[in-house]
């Protein structure tokens, strides 16, 4: 399969179920999930896992990347300091959309003890089938883009 196809997927140790209960969800919409884990409740640092799966996000062996942790928001944050990765934090449908649509995003934060597995399964559907716009959009990412250099 190609990248295009593949998705990584990550959290820490207290979002390891939702995190499966996603792989399983967007296996089944014909997503291949690379799964790094981690596999064991045993505290781990999220800051880890957020920068592995955007490592694999950025330099394109995965088209998009799904990390999760407590609030989602720490993950996020490591995620957002490896080049080439925009990833959001998002606990509604409506930001999972925009998030694609208007910036381009490539990452999806979840905080596991913000959303239930419900409502995290939607939110995934709203990012994966969102498509950025472009237009005006183009202009600020390459904007976000620059601030990189």
């Amino acid at each position: 399969m190609t990248a295009a196809r593949r998705i990584v997927l990550s959290s820490d140790h207290a979002a390891i179920p939702l995190r499966q209960a996603i792989a399983a969800h967007v296996a089944a919409k014909g997503w291949e999930v690379v799964d790094i884990g981690p596999t064991t409740t045993e505290s781990t640092d999220y800051p880890r896992h957020g920068e592995a799966a955007a490592r694999r996000v950025a330099s394109g062996d995965c088209a998009l990347g799904i990390v999760v942790c407590g609030t989602g928001q720490g993950i996020m944050m490591a995620a957002n300091k490896v080049k080439g990765v925009r990833c959001g934090v998002c606990a509604d449908t409506f930001s999972a959309r925009m998030i694609r649509a208007h910036n381009d995003a490539n990452m999806l934060a979840l905080g596991a003890r913000v959303v239930g597995e419900g409502l995290a399964l939607e939110i995934v559907d709203a990012f994966l089938t969102a498509e950025f716009e472009g237009g005006r959009h183009a202009t600020r990412v390459a904007m976000i883009k620059a601030l990189e250099a």
